[in-house]
């Protein structure tokens, strides 16, 4: 039996680089008006560290990126669903150690 010949070859970028879709909204919050960014989770190719939790947001998993509006993006944060909706109720806490990775 022959290999099939009508599957197309897969070229141009990877489809783990990010880029992938998403859907942006503005929130007004206690804290501010705040420009986010919902990430799909095959739209997430890097890991990042979520500011609510100090956790790890693997790869491939959704969550979303917020940034406040009128700043241009240049201090967004990626976070996990639940610990952005929770940020105002939960205090700053910081508990990094001195040669934990920063994301």
């Amino acid at each position: 039996m022959s290999p099939r010949k009508n599957r197309r070859a897969v070229s141009g970028p990877s489809q783990k680089g990010g880029g992938g879709s998403w859907a942006q909204e503005t929130e007004e919050g206690p804290d501010g008006e705040w420009i986010v960014r919902t990430i799909a989770g095959a739209g997430s190719g890097k890991a990042y560290r979520c500011p609510g939790c100090d956790q790890e947001i693997p790869p491939g998993v959704g969550h979303l990126v917020a940034w406040r509006a009128g700043e241009g993006g240049d201090d967004r944060r990626h976070w996990h669903r639940p610990c952005w909706q929770a940020r105002t109720r939960r205090g700053p806490r910081v508990q990094r150690s001195r040669n934990a990775p920063r994301y």
